[in-house]
């Protein structure tokens, strides 16, 4: 187990937001991608990057919405087109990114999807939230893997949940093709991936200066990411109110959409993260290592300072080095380690 992975008192919080972060920080000169940058959490981050001075790119899959969305937001990012669930145009954002010769000094993999009712797979056969939240990552984060070298230092920041508690990843039938579907496993699943393949991207790239981190943003109601559960179910848990209106509570880690980013961004610029990778983060700084057994429940009163947390099967090295060897047979692509 890395013993990297413990608070290191970054002065910052659950209430910080990116504008706490991003101060002092310039990012002129820098090239940044952020997947899902034009809803949510997504657009806040690419904002606030761009507000520093970073060129930042938003690969979508529906480019006219995501150009209307940012246009909306004042601007200043661009819009490209990409779908993470198709490979073939996965590999076309790529290509077409690594051969302008640009370096790539950001890549915020945060665009996912939450708890589909029903079990849907993409065009190869995978289930849809391992596909988009992971195995879309994955496969662009390789095909990136020339641009990011080319950086001379460059973060990989991988937008995974407290949700990972809800599973680990079932190697054995990582697909659902044996066991029932259930929803939240298969949106853990996805996540767990997001936190293992932090630690084995950031195995393979320290020594290139390439850097690997993945973040718990908090509970934020205000974006697309649960639209699968439905108002009810988002009344039910207490993430909007009877107005439908989203819940800012940090006693219960329900954050606003500026307060939910920060972690995107703190991982992605901040200084206190140099020499460090391959580890989870939550409220702008690493967390502590669950206890053995440290499952939350979630209707807890102390359900805020449980889930900042990570669960030990989530950052085993082991684990990481399975899923990424799995990862590579899925998609058929890999790099050098």
């Amino acid at each position: 187990m890395t013993t990297a992975q413990a608070p290191i008192g970054s002065g910052f919080g659950r209430a910080s937001t990116t504008v706490d972060v991003i101060k002092g920080v310039n990012l002129v000169g820098r090239v940044a991608i952020v997947t899902g940058g034009y809803s949510g959490l997504g657009l806040e981050t690419a904002r606030t990057l761009a507000s520093a001075g970073a060129r930042v790119i938003v690969p979508a899959r529906d480019v006219e919405r995501a150009r209307k969305a940012i246009a909306e937001a004042g601007g200043g990012m661009e819009v490209q087109s990409m779908d993470l669930t198709d490979p073939h145009s996965i590999d076309r954002f790529a290509r077409d990114f690594v051969e302008s010769g640009l370096p790539l000094h950001l890549l915020i993999n945060n665009a996912g999807i939450m708890a589909l009712p029903e079990l849907k797979r993409d065009a190869h056969g995978n289930e849809l939230q391992l596909s988009t939240n992971h195995l879309g990552h994955f496969r662009l984060t390789l095909r990136l893997w020339p641009a990011l070298q080319r950086a001379g230092g460059a973060r990989v920041v991988s937008v995974s949940s407290a949700g990972h508690r809800f599973s680990p990843v079932v190697f054995d039938d990582i697909n659902f093709e044996r066991r029932a579907y259930e929803p939240f496993k298969a949106y853990g699943q996805s996540k767990t991936a997001n936190i293992l393949f932090a630690v084995a991207l950031d195995r393979r790239g320290k020594e290139v200066g390439i850097r690997a981190f993945a973040l718990h943003p908090g509970g934020i109601a205000g974006t697309n990411l649960g639209s699968h559960v439905g108002v009810e179910m988002l009344k039910k848990t207490g993430f909007v109110d009877e107005n439908d209106r989203p819940v800012v509570d940090l006693s219960r880690d329900l954050k606003s959409v500026p307060q939910g980013a920060a972690t995107h961004v703190w991982c992605a610029v901040s200084p206190q993260l140099d020499g460090k990778g391959g580890v989870y983060c939550a409220d702008s700084d690493i967390t502590p290592v669950l206890p053995e057994g440290g499952s939350v429940n979630l209707g807890s009163e102390d359900r805020a300072n449980r889930l900042t947390g990570v669960e030990a099967y989530a950052i085993d090295p082991d684990a990481a080095e399975k899923l990424w060897r799995r990862s590579e047979e899925i998609t058929g692509i890999s790099v050098q380690s």
